[in-house]
């Protein structure tokens, strides 16, 4: 079905394209980590060869975290069995490692005159994925597999605060972070792996003299505070109303509208995982996180291209699919085995995302006339390519913070090296 659908139409339309040309990237960050990596990142962009493409950085960033967290998963796919020490160093490390890419390949576009709004599309893109595994790398290097609820709690709550700040960044036109945000919440969450890998995974369960409680608990605690910080500065945005006419979106819908998406993926995922009665989510957690973690991603990419070409944004997608024959296997009594419905979801989840994002990036390739992951770099003096000349002036956007989009007009706009 999804090789129908983008087959034989476009799926940005011509209006939409032209919107995407004319865009421009506005943000608010209070961020108290980021000016102090500042230099970090200055100097290894000062290392990054001026050859290597800013959008080739972010994936590469990208599959380093996605495969050290798959490796964590192979050992402790439910959170419950202790992994090695060193599957710990490893998520830490490729963590660091995209947390570090994500945050030059801004600077990068603007080293080698390639900055477009395609950059901004393809980091939040990537983000989207990350999410979703740095959630779960971090509830199995805390054995939150003892407790499958708040296993279930921390996962979806991280992916649906991702979808949140684009919802917000649709309506008001401007993304808006917190002194505590992504960066911090990367680093704290480094730290949870190093402290796994230094200590053994096991320290988690251990109790606090006096207060009784294991140490994850207290994990649970700060990550919960830190959720509910951005929860009450995304509920502002309703307040405050859209930047668009009658206080509308930016596209000139409803405040309101992104809920749909985001309610058609949580709701049916609390729902079956509830009602399951063979205890889906608790015996195959990790896969059934990454299987809605990738229709989320998917959602949360339509709402980040409805913002970026000022358009309204579509309810009912494809990936929902999986979810949709899970609950309705449920309801006829689970006339096929969940887990192959799962691992259908799963499956079909991720090719419909990865088909629509190569889709949506070879149109505006095509659009900009400029390359995904090529570069023609113009040394200083000459005339700049006519590929990158036909492209907005604004950066590529690369950031820690643009988990949700965050600080990265602000690292984009540091002194050009």
């Amino acid at each position: 079905m999804a090789l129908l659908a983008y087959r034989d139409k476009h799926i940005l339309s011509a209006q939409q394209l032209r919107k995407l040309s004319e865009h421009k990237y506005s943000c608010f960050s209070a961020s108290l980590l980021d000016p102090l990596l500042q230099p970090w990142w200055n100097w290894l962009v000062a290392q990054t060869p001026l050859w290597l493409a800013p959008n080739l950085i972010t994936i590469v960033g990208l599959i380093l975290n996605v495969v050290t967290t798959l490796i964590l998963i192979c050992y402790s796919p439910n959170g419950v069995e202790a992994p090695p020490r060193w599957t710990c160093l490893l998520c830490a490390l490729g963590l660091f490692i995209y947390q570090s890419l994500d945050s030059i390949d801004g600077k990068q576009a603007r080293r080698t005159n390639t900055s477009s709004p395609l950059g901004e599309l393809f980091d939040h893109g990537c983000d989207s994925i990350s999410t979703v595994f740095v959630a779960l790398s971090a509830c199995i290097s805390c054995q939150l597999g003892h407790y499958p609820n708040w296993l279930f709690f921390q996962c979806f709550c991280a992916i649906a605060l991702f979808y949140c700040a684009h919802w917000q960044t649709y309506v008001s036109g401007t993304m808006r972070f917190g002194r505590i945000d992504v960066t911090e919440a990367q680093f704290s969450i480094i730290a949870i792996h190093l402290v796994s890998a230094a200590l053994g995974p096991e320290i988690w369960l251990t109790k606090i003299p006096i207060v009784g409680l294991s140490w994850n608990y207290t994990i649970l605690v700060f990550i919960t505070f830190g959720y509910a910080l951005n929860i009450i500065n995304f509920l502002k945005m309703f307040t405050q109303g859209g930047s668009g006419k009658n206080g509308s979106s930016v596209a000139g819908t409803s405040v309101l509208s992104p809920s749909i998406p985001l309610t058609l993926v949580v709701l049916p995922a609390l729902m079956i995982a509830q009602k399951s009665p063979q205890n889906l989510f608790t015996e195959h957690a990790s896969v059934y996180i990454m299987a809605f973690g990738m229709v989320a991603a998917k959602v949360t990419n339509k709402l980040v291209i409805a913002h970026m070409t000022k358009a309204e944004m579509e309810y009912l997608d494809w990936s929902l699919l999986g979810p949709s024959l899970l609950f309705l296997n449920q309801y006829f009594n689970c006339i096929v085995p969940e887990i192959w419905l799962l691992w259908f979801t799963l499956i079909w989840g991720t090719q419909d995302l990865l088909r629509y994002c190569a889709q949506v990036c070879l149109e505006i390739c095509q659009h900009l006339r400029i390359d995904l992951f090529r570069i023609p770099y113009t040394p200083k003096g000459a005339t700049q390519h006519p590929a990158t000349a036909s492209v907005s002036s604004q950066s590529n956007f690369g950031s820690s913070a643009d988990k949700n989009g965050g600080s990265a007009h602000r690292k984009s706009k540091s002194k050009p090296h």
